[in-house]
């Protein structure tokens, strides 16, 4: 791993670690489909959805796409989601052009998130 990357790693961590969390209400648990689409590869971007998903015990996953955007599939309640989706839309180091959320079944079972290599 590069010294930079390395670098850029350690902020994305130190700054997903201090992002502060409303007073949620209760909310359904629901799983959806979201794909970021812009300068969001090469800038932390997977990451920073990794440890604030874990923070909030989300469950699903993460991956970078050939196409350059970035697409997770999250699982939980559905308040949360929708705060860890407008962190990431403001998110200074990325810049979120396009987005699509699509509403999947729930996945049984799951019981973590994870950066999909």
């Amino acid at each position: 791993m590069s010294v930079f990357k390395k670098l850029r790693n350690e902020y994305v961590i130190w700054h997903a670690n201090r992002v502060k969390f409303p007073k949620f209400t209760p909310s359904i648990i629901v799983r959806k489909k979201v794909a970021f689409s812009g300068r969001v590869q090469k800038v932390g971007f997977r990451l920073e959805i990794y440890c604030i998903a874990r923070r909030m015990k989300l469950t699903g996953w993460v991956r970078n796409l050939k196409d350059g955007s970035v697409e997770a599939e999250l699982q939980g309640e559905e308040s949360h989601i929708d705060f860890l989706i407008n962190c990431m839309r403001s998110l200074k180091r990325a810049s979120v052009k396009k987005m699509t959320i699509i509403d999947l079944p729930i996945r049984e079972g799951e019981e973590s998130f994870t950066i999909v290599e």
